[in-house]
C-alpha cells in the first residue's frame, strides 16, 4: 500500500509541476508581446502639430491669403508627408515633398486660400503621412465683396481748399 501512496504522491507533483511549468511560459509569453506591442507603438512615427486651426478673419473678396503651419516629428522614427489634400480646389497645401522629417524636426505646410467666393468659409486638410496616418488642420475665415466702383469723390473737400 505504501508504495502506491508513494506513486500518487509522486505523480501529483509532477502534474502540479507541468501546470506550474506551463502557466509560467504562458506569462512570459504574455510579457514578451506586451513588450513588443509597446516598442511598435514607439516606433510609430508622431506628427504633432503646432496648431490645428487657423482663422483668417475676414479679408478682401479676390486677394489670395496663406498661413504656414508648422508640424513637428515628436516620434522615435523619420516619415514623409505622403499627401497633403485639401476639401477643394479654392485651398492650396505646399510642403517639401521629398523631406525625411527625423525625429524632433519641423518642417512646414503653407496652405493658400483663393478668397473669390463672398462669404464665410470653413475648410479642411487631410495630412497623410508614414504609413496611413492621419491629422487634420482646419483654416476658416470671411470673404468680405469689395466694392464694384472706387469710392465717390468727396464734394466737401471743395470746401475745405477756401
Amino acid at each position: 500500500m505504501e508504495g502506491i501512496h508513494m506513486k500518487n504522491l509522486i505523480a501529483t507533483a509532477f502534474a502540479l509541476f507541468l501546470i506550474t511549468a506551463s502557466f509560467a511560459q504562458k506569462q512570459s509569453a504574455g510579457n514578451v508581446s506586451k513588450i513588443d506591442t509597446l516598442a511598435k507603438n514607439n516606433a510609430a512615427p508622431v506628427l504633432t502639430l503646432k496648431e490645428e486651426m487657423f482663422n483668417f478673419g475676414k479679408i478682401p473678396q479676390g486677394k489670395p491669403v496663406h498661413h504656414n503651419f508648422e508640424i513637428q516629428n515628436s516620434g522615435n522614427t523619420s516619415f514623409k508627408l505622403i499627401n497633403v489634400q485639401a476639401s477643394c480646389g479654392c485651398t492650396t497645401p505646399e510642403w517639401e515633398r521629398e523631406k525625411e522629417i527625423s525625429p524632433g524636426e519641423t518642417s512646414t505646410i503653407t496652405v493658400g486660400y483663393n478668397a473669390a467666393a463672398e462669404g464665410v468659409f470653413t475648410k479642411n486638410i487631410t495630412i497623410t503621412y508614414g504609413e496611413d496616418l492621419n491629422k487634420q488642420i482646419v483654416i476658416k475665415g470671411e470673404v468680405w465683396k469689395t466694392p464694384a466702383a472706387s469710392a465717390p469723390a468727396n464734394s466737401g473737400t471743395n470746401e475745405l481748399k477756401d
